[in-house]
């Protein structure tokens, strides 16, 4: 067997994951265990959701790297992008000669084998992606189903299996990982600066998302957001060297069949149609953002079933609507721990200064009538440093904001010139009611003397701040 390959069939194919635990990786070992393989794996002590997933998978696997981890049977190593030679079981399987290869190029050798549709952005890829497997499900798609989270519609997995037809999978823009995806359609929501630890700016994550729409074949799809500026613009450069591919714009300055036409954002409820299709649509989770998804979700499930020959009838759009009214979010996408003493606990993974601003703002107007409160863990510095400006601005919607301290990540060192009080005082200057913590407990003994009944709670980043709105809830439930 090729490094770079997977074998034709996965049945009691030995299988060791580096880094198991991690939201892409741990979603892939549920896709390689549902087509036979056998699983063990090796991750860090910290809990994480992925710990049940794995769990109720009966994937055994370790809480530290050794390379006794590394057993005779192990045919094949499939590591995270963080872990290299530096780890233990990384090592010995070079010296033992074992075939290797990143999640990443794993993944996109899965993506050769069918039609695959690549869920793409700076935000919004994680819920567009369950969206489109929720939907695709309802309509009878024979795809299986790859997110970065785990979905409730999923029975709490992060895949789903309705067959092998297609392949809807989110992909991701950081060190360019997506290009090894192999896209037959591209859904594109947003392109912004991020992941600055490794792009330089811009022009850099533009340059990155072209290449990836480039990887389209002639008659592939690409979805766009035209709300997006940057999807909007890349895009538009596209349609110079690519006139080979379908360009289907959505969102509510598009033309065409996917233009939003009417949307209302209520009390527990968002509603919106389409010009294109004459039926309401409607979900059950917060947002303006949610509606876009929910609409490039539609397009990509719409577009394949007129593929197969099928009518979007009345019958069909019943079907539609109902796969997007039975979605109910993903983990830490706005996801709903409990409600205890008349305070409702929300969790969130919004770490971008725009995610963070559309996310307050849709959850202030679905629930109007409650304080909300948000409690924010800035996750890596180096995000962090590069854009204070923006996220000392994305708090305004909040009736008061707690501010932890910078959550570091593996992948970076910190150089000293960014600390969550810097965060603080910056926000300071645009919103009232800030406050600052550089320790969980302090921030648990502010809230329960400050929370009060009506309020909404949400812990918000890609940080570990989600165990203080679970540690409330449990607490105020006893």
């Amino acid at each position: 067997m090729l490094k770079n390959k997977l074998p034709d069939t996965l049945k009691d194919f030995h299988i060791h994951l580096v880094g198991i635990k991690g939201t892409g990786l741990a979603a892939f070992a549920e896709l390689l265990h549902r087509r036979g393989a056998l699983i063990t794996g090796s991750d860090i002590d910290e809990k994480f959701y992925t710990d049940e997933i794995l769990t109720r998978l009966a994937i055994p696997y370790n809480e530290h790297f050794s390379a006794e981890h590394l057993g005779e049977s192990v045919q094949l190593v499939i590591h995270s992008a963080a872990y290299g030679m530096g780890n233990p079981e990384m090592a010995e399987a070079e010296k033992r000669n074992i075939p290797r290869m990143v999640y990443t190029e794993a993944l996109g050798y899965i993506s050769s084998l069918t039609k695959s549709f690549g869920i793409a952005g700076v935000h919004g890829k994680t819920t567009t992606t369950a969206l489109a497997g929720t939907i695709a499900g309802a309509t009878g798609l024979e795809a299986s189903v790859l997110v970065g989270s785990a979905v409730p519609a999923f029975d709490g997995f992060s895949t789903a299996y309705f067959g092998e037809k297609y392949f809807i999978a989110e992909t991701c823009e950081y060190k360019r990982h997506f290009l090894d995806f192999k896209p037959a359609s591209i859904i594109l929501t947003s392109i912004e600066p991020d992941h600055l630890d490794y792009f330089k700016d811009y022009e850099d994550i533009l340059d990155a998302y072209l290449e990836y729409i480039d990887l389209l074949p002639s008659g592939g799809d690409l979805i766009y957001c035209c709300d997006d500026p940057g999807a909007l613009e890349a895009a538009t450069i596209m349609q110079d060297s690519r006139r080979d591919i379908n360009y289907i714009p959505y969102g509510f300055s598009a033309e065409g069949a996917f233009q939003i036409i009417e949307s209302k954002e209520g009390q527990g409820v968002s509603t919106f149609r389409m010009r294109g299709y004459d039926r309401n649509f409607s979900l059950r989770i917060p947002g303006k953002h949610l509606i876009l998804d929910s609409a490039a979700a539609l397009a990509l499930n719409i577009r394949t079933l007129e593929g197969e020959g099928r009518i979007i009838d009345k019958d069909m759009l019943e079907a539609l609507a109902e796969g997007l009214f039975s979605f109910t979010g993903t983990r830490r996408r706005s996801e709903i721990i409990g409600e205890a003493r008349g305070i409702l606990f929300m969790d969130d993974y919004a770490h971008h200064p725009t995610a963070i601003k559309t996310t307050l703002e849709g959850l202030k107007k679905f629930y109007p009538d409650r304080r909300l409160v948000v409690d924010f863990m800035s996750h890596t510095y180096s995000r962090t440093a590069a854009l204070l400006d923006d996220f000392s601005r994305s708090f305004e919607s909040a009736d008061m904001i707690l501010l932890e301290k910078i959550y570091a990540s593996a992948r970076e060192v910190y150089n000293g010139n960014v600390t969550g009080q810097d965060l603080f005082e910056k926000t300071k200057g645009f919103s009232k009611n800030v406050y600052y913590f550089d320790d969980f407990d302090k921030t648990f003994k502010f809230c329960r003397d400050n929370l009060k009944e009506g309020d909404l709670f949400v812990t918000m980043g890609a940080g570990n701040n989600w165990q203080i709105g679970k540690n409330l809830y449990e607490e105020y439930i006893k």
